[in-house]
């Protein structure tokens, strides 16, 4: 019965957030909150689900990880420049609170200062790459940037954890690196998997089995789940995989969610220090905004980065929680910790679903603070001599391609936020550069003042970024023809005033398609006999 209590409970504020323009998982930690206030404590099923929605969202990050991108100094070396700096600025603020006697504060030392400096200074993973995919922005430079970060964050949370726990890896850990070896067989098993249930099941197996089994030797788990995602992302079907795994993990992430609330219910003077914690958070994203600009980034890269990192982060729960049990941090800062991240998702969600319009609106003064060189990926967009440009190369983008190069004899170019499909595409001998059409720059950084560009077909694959691009190609006073799909027939509407002249239903165009090369076939077999 209790089950059903949570979970009905965790559904009816999860929709009211929603409809209130939040994230879900708002609702989920105030039913957390709620539950706790009736005398409702964390039971077996709530924190199983929890511990296996953290592990399959580390499992998915690897799974979309690239360590190549680490490398970027614009990742190790901005997370790693930003933590530093919360850190020292944290122990200083908070030393300070302390002389002045701020309740909670008292009787706080460097280190202790320093420990919760550190845990404030991580960003949440779980709210990031929420937003992200909501947003369809996972893919993009700020996204992968972001995601990045995060990851050097959780890396440097695990090996404190490591550390802390006092725990040292078995000699049997060393069995581990033969998961090295046994990368092609781990490959060759999960194309045997096909595309169904079985390929879900193998999903299950390796981010929850493979925790389990760096469990057994002593290495934390959540960072076998990390390692062994990484280990198969260079798998064609690892984005795939990561989808078919998308709907457990969400479904589990609510344990998480509900448990960070029924930690305990803080009394006014814990909300109020959560509050003052909540005040430094601009601070945070101030920081992560200068030094992307610092790495070259442009403006707005920086800008909608940061955003995404402006919370504090469950991670840090984690750290202050080994802090109470260790009797370096007073228990009341576990609670303290859990309402600021509360609050901080609270205070970003309605922050991080207007980026777009927040970086419109203040971009004049934003980007007065960039730095006058950039970085390859950020510089100006030249289209050549194309005629044609298509914003989205997925197959329907890069089938209109190859039928606008080999049957129309046209010059087209195409464009894609995701730096793995464009690499894909240009692997496949397709004229693609890497942009966001979402992006208010890309389109000044995109030269169509030459005027060979007459036709813009728009195959992005969320409606609202069709409708954002027609928007703005309007806007930038494009007079060529602008066509565009649309996945169901109440988005023609939409996309014919946003400013597209002609609008295509993505269904009944695969239909004709697979009709005609139907027929195309059986003509071509008949001729033969």
């Amino acid at each position: 019965m209790l089950d059903v209590i949570w979970i009905t409970l965790a559904f009816v504020l999860g929709l009211l957030s929603r409809l209130l323009g939040l994230p879900p998982l708002v609702g989920y930690l105030v039913a957390g909150f709620v539950l706790f206030g009736f005398g409702i404590k964390a039971d077996a099923v709530i924190t199983e689900f929890s511990e296996m929605g953290v592990t399959l969202l580390l499992f998915t990050i690897g799974l979309k990880l690239k360590l190549g991108s680490l490398a970027q100094p614009q990742v190790w070396a901005v997370a790693s420049l930003h933590m530093l700096a919360v850190v020292l600025l944290g122990v200083v603020l908070f030393l300070g609170l302390a002389a002045l006697g701020t309740p909670f504060f008292g009787g706080m030392d460097a280190a202790s200062a320093a420990l919760l400096a550190f845990a404030l200074s991580f960003s949440s993973t779980v709210f990031a790459v929420k937003v992200l995919e909501e947003k369809g922005e996972m893919g993009s430079i700020y996204g992968t940037i972001a995601i990045g970060i995060l990851i050097m964050q959780d890396l440097a949370a695990v090996i404190f954890l490591a550390f802390s726990a006092g725990k040292i890896p078995s000699l049997w850990a060393l069995l581990l690196l033969l998961l090295i070896p046994a990368r092609p067989l781990l490959f060759r098993i999960m194309e045997r998997a096909g595309h169904g249930e079985l390929l879900v099941l193998f999903g299950l197996v390796m981010g929850l089995g493979g925790a389990q089994v760096f469990d057994l030797v002593s290495v934390k788990g959540d960072l076998g789940a990390l390692i062994l995602g990484v280990l198969i992302a260079m798998h064609p079907k690892a984005g795939e995989l990561s989808k078919a795994l998308l709907n457990f993990k969400d479904l589990f992430l609510v344990g998480f969610f509900l448990s960070i609330g029924l930690n305990g219910a803080p009394t006014l003077e814990m909300f109020l220090v959560a509050v003052l914690l909540l005040l430094a958070v601009p601070l945070k994203s101030w920081l992560f905004y200068s030094l992307m600009l610092a790495f070259k980034l442009r403006a707005r890269t920086a800008f909608l980065g940061a955003l995404s990192l402006s919370s504090y982060s469950e991670f840090g729960l984690i750290v202050a929680a080994i802090g109470a049990s260790s009797g370096w941090l007073g228990a009341e800062w576990l609670t303290i910790v859990a309402v600021a991240l509360s609050l901080s998702f609270i205070a970003a969600s309605p922050l991080n679903a207007q980026s777009h319009d927040l970086y419109e609106r203040l971009s004049a003064w934003l980007c007065q603070f960039e730095r006058p060189q950039r970085v390859a990926y950020e510089e100006e967009i030249d289209p050549g001599d194309a005629d044609v440009i298509i914003l989205g190369m997925g197959r329907v983008g890069a089938g209109a391609y190859d039928a606008l190069k080999q049957q129309q004899g046209r010059r087209p170019v195409g464009i894609d936020s995701d730096p793995d499909i464009v690499v894909q595409q240009m692997n496949e001998g397709r004229a693609v550069i890497q942009g966001s059409a979402t992006d208010p720059d890309f389109w000044h950084r995109l030269q169509l003042d030459h005027g060979s560009i007459r036709l813009v077909l728009l195959a992005l694959p969320q409606l609202s970024e069709n409708i954002y691009a027609a928007e703005y190609l309007v806007k930038e006073g494009f007079d060529g023809i602008i066509g565009a799909i649309a996945k169901f027939p109440d988005d023609e509407p939409v996309l014919a005033r946003a400013g597209a002249h002609m609008v295509f239903d993505l269904y009944a165009e695969a239909g004709a398609g697979f009709a005609q090369h139907v027929c195309e076939q059986v003509s071509s077999l008949r001729s033969v006999s």
